[in-house]
C-alpha cells in the first residue's frame, strides 16, 4: 500500500487462508512501492525529530507529492543526532538519507542539488560518491533484529508491518507451535528482563500457564519514568506492531483471555500510533473472539500512566491499570499467582516482549547464540550528556562499554572530558574510566557497583559537580516515593538534606558516615525495588569521587562551581 488504509476499510479475516492471502498482498505492495517508477520520500517523524521541525519538513515534502512521487510519513530510525532527516528512493536507485535538513532546503534535496547534506545511502555499496551507511560507525557498529523497521515502515501501516515480517511469529503459534512448545521457546532463548530485572521471560510464562485461576491477564510494562530513558518510546513509535504481537504471542501461550499495555501519558505520539495498531488489528481480526478461526479468544486494552515513576513496578502498575493508586505491595503472592483483580498476571518490559516474535519465527537456540551465555540476544541502549552523538542503539550483550560510548556515540564533544557515566538509571552507581572495558550485560557491571538497567547511560564531564549530580539523584526519588512505607520516606529526603549541607558549605565529616548508615537503613528496610536502591547512587559517587565530597566539606568550596559554595575561597590549613 502507498499510504496507510483507514481502519474502517481493512478486511475482516476469519481464517489461515484468508489471512495468508492477506500477507502476501502486502508484500507484493511493499515490492512494488521500492521496484516500481516513483520517487519514494520517506521522512523519518518521531518525539524528537518533531521538536527539530520534522513537521514542517513533512509539510514541505508533501507539497512536491504527485503521481511520480510518494511521501511518507516513517518513525525515527534511532540516530537523533541527523534530525530532521528525509530518505529519498529514486527509481532504480538506492535510498539516500539527508540530513539535518531545513524547510528550505527540501526542494534541492528532492532534486538531488544537496548531497553534501547526504548522510550516506541505504545499500552495500556507495553510490555517486554517498558512502554506505553501513560504513558509519553509528550503523555499522549494531545489530538491528527489534528495530530493524525503524524509519523504513510507515508505523501507522499494518500492510508495512506485514510485509515486513509482523505476525509471522503470532501466526506460527497460533497454526504450527502448542502453547508448551511456545513456552519451550522463550525458555530455550533465555530472554531475561529488558526493564533492568533481568527475571527470564520463560519461567515467568511457565508460571503463568500453570496457573489455575481464571481469568488471566497479560501486561506489557511500557512505562519509562527514568529521565535518561526513551527506548520503549522509541519502539512504540516506530514498530508498534511488533510490541503488539509480543503480548498477543504472551497471551496465547499463557492462557490469558486479556492482554495490556500500560504506557506512560507522556508520550502521546507512541500512545497514539500504538492505539491505531491495536484498532487495525482487531479490524483485521488478529484480536478478539475466535482468532482467524483457531478457537483463541484475546482482547486487549490499553492504559496510560500520569508519569508516576513508582508505576514501573509491577505491582504497582498493576494497581494502575485497575484504577488505584499505584503503590507496590508485598511479595508472595507474586503477580504470576495474584495480580491484577487477583487474577494470574504476566507482566513483562516492552523490549522484552518486542524479542519475541523473532524467537519464535527463529527458535531459542539462534536468539541464544547472540550475545553472552547469560544474557542473550540483544539490547537496547540510550544516551545523555556532552557525547558527538545521541540517539537509540541495538547491539549484541556483552559489548562494551567503551565501544558503545566511544565508538558508537562518538565519544565527548570538544571541550568535555569524560568524568564518569551514570548506570542504571536512578537505580545504580557511576563507573569510571576504569570501568569502560568491561561488558554490558546483566552481571557484569553488577560487581563493580554498576547496572545494567534499562540501558540507559548518563555521561557527565569536569563541569559536573558530583555531589550536586547525586543531591538530583536523591531527590529524585524522594519525589517519586510513593510514601508507602517509613524508610523510603523519610529516608530519601533525609539524604536529600545532609546532601544540601554540604552543597550550602555547612557539612561535616560526620555527614559522610551519616550518609551510609541512613542510606544502608533505606535499603534493608525499604517494601519495593525503588527504595532498596535509592540510595546507590549517592554512595557510588562517594565511593568513586570521595575526594571531591570532602573538599566541599574541608576546603568549603565546589571544584567545578556547580553548588552555592562554589565563591568562596579554599579554607587555607593552619602553618
Amino acid at each position: 500500500m502507498v499510504h496507510p488504509t483507514p481502519t474502517d476499510r481493512l478486511p475482516r479475516l476469519t481464517s489461515k487462508a484468508e489471512y495468508s492471502t492477506f500477507r502476501d498482498k502486502a508484500r507484493k505492495s511493499w515490492a512494488d512501492l521500492w521496484e516500481g517508477d516513483k520517487t519514494v520520500v520517506s521522512v523519518g517523524v518521531g518525539s524528537s525529530s518533531i521538536a527539530k521541525g520534522a513537521l514542517d519538513i513533512l509539510a514541505a515534502c508533501k507539497t512536491h507529492e504527485a503521481d511520480s512521487t510518494v511521501v511518507r510519513e516513517v518513525s525515527g530510525n534511532g540516530a537523533f543526532w541527523m534530525e530532521p532527516w528525509i530518505e529519498v528512493k529514486r527509481p532504480s536507485e538506492p535510498p539516500v538519507v539527508y540530513g539535518p535538513v531545513a524547510v528550505d532546503d527540501v526542494s534541492a534535496v528532492l532534486t538531488g542539488a544537496r548531497n553534501d547534506l547526504a548522510i550516506g545511502v541505504r545499500a552495500e555499496q556507495d553510490f555517486n560518491g554517498i558512502p554506505s551507511l553501513s560504513d558509519d560507525p553509528f550503523f555499522s557498529n549494531q545489530l538491528q533484529i527489534i528495530t530493524r523497521n525503524a524509519g523504513v515502515i510507515e508505523p501507522d501501516s499494518i500492510e508495512d508491518a506485514i510485509a515486513r515480517g509482523a505476525y509471522d511469529g503470532y501466526f506460527k503459534a497460533l497454526f504450527e507451535l502448542t502453547e508448551d512448545q511456545v513456552i519451550e521457546e522463550v525458555t530455550a532463548a533465555n530472554v531475561r528482563g529488558r526493564g533492568g530485572g533481568g527475571f527470564p521471560a520463560g519461567i515467568k510464562w511457565a508460571s503463568g500457564r500453570k496457573a489455575k485461576a481464571r481469568p488471566k491477564f497479560v501486561v506489557c510494562n511500557s512505562h519509562e519514568g527514568e529521565p535518561n530513558v526513551y527506548k520503549d518510546r522509541h519502539l512504540h513509535e516506530c514498530d508498534p506492531h511488533r510490541i503488539l504481537e509480543g503480548i498477543l504471542i504472551a497471551c496465547v501461550a499463557c492462557g490469558a483471555e486479556r492482554g495490556y499495555n500500560y504506557i506512560g501519558g507522556e508520550y502521546p505520539l507512541a500512545i497514539r500510533r500504538f492505539r491505531k495498531a491495536v484498532a487495525d488489528a482487531e479490524r483485521l481480526g488478529l484480536i478478539g473472539q475466535d482468532i482467524l478461526g483457531t478457537g483463541h479468544n484475546v482482547a486487549f486494552r490499553v492504559r496510560t500512566g500520569g508519569g508516576a515513576y513508582i508505576c514501573g513496578e509491577a505491582s504497582a502498575l498493576m494497581y494502575s491499570i485497575m484504577g488505584v493508586k499505584g503503590q507496590p505491595r508485598t511479595k508472595p503472592p507474586r503477580s504470576v499467582e495474584e495480580g491484577i483483580w487477583r487474577r494470574p498476571t504476566v507482566a513483562n518490559n516492552t523490549e522484552t516482549l518486542a524479542c519475541i516474535p523473532d524467537v519464535v519465527v527463529n527458535g531459542g537456540k539462534w536468539f541464544a547464540e547472540i550475545g553472552t551465555k547469560e544474557s542473550t540476544g540483544t539490547k537496547l541502549m540510550t544516551v545523555q550528556g556532552p557525547m558527538k552523538r545521541h540517539g537509540v542503539i541495538e547491539v549484541p550483550m556483552g559489548v562494551t562499554l567503551r565501544h558503545v560510548l566511544f565508538d558508537i556515540f562518538g565519544g565527548m564533544r570538544e571541550g568535555h572530558e569524560f568524568k564518569g557515566v551514570q548506570t542504571g538509571g536512578v537505580s545504580a552507581g557511576p563507573l569510571t574510566d576504569q570501568h569502560l572495558d568491561l561488558p554490558v550485560d546483566f552481571d557484569s557491571l553488577s560487581d563493580v557497583g554498576g547496572m545494567l538497567g534499562s540501558g540507559g547511560w548518563v555521561i557527565f564531564d569536569q563541569h559536573v559537580c558530583v555531589v550536586d549530580f547525586a543531591r538530583y539523584l536523591t531527590a529524585f526519588n524522594r519525589y517519586e516515593s510513593c510514601a508507602k512505607c517509613v524508610p523510603c520516606r523519610l529516608g530519601n529526603p533525609a539524604l536529600v538534606e545532609i546532601l544540601d549541607r554540604i552543597r550550602f558549605g555547612r557539612g561535616t565529616l560526620d555527614d559522610l558516615t551519616l550518609i551510609k548508615r541512613t542510606s544502608n537503613h533505606v535499603i534493608e528496610l525499604s517494601l519495593c525495588g525503588l527504595g532498596q536502591v535509592a540510595p546507590v547512587p549517592l554512595l557510588g559517587m562517594m565511593e568513586h569521587y570521595e575526594e571531591e565530597f570532602r573538599r566541599h566539606i574541608v576546603d568549603g568550596v565546589c571544584p567545578t562551581g556547580a553548588c552555592p559554595i562554589h565563591a568562596r575561597e579554599p579554607v587555607l590549613a593552619a602553618d
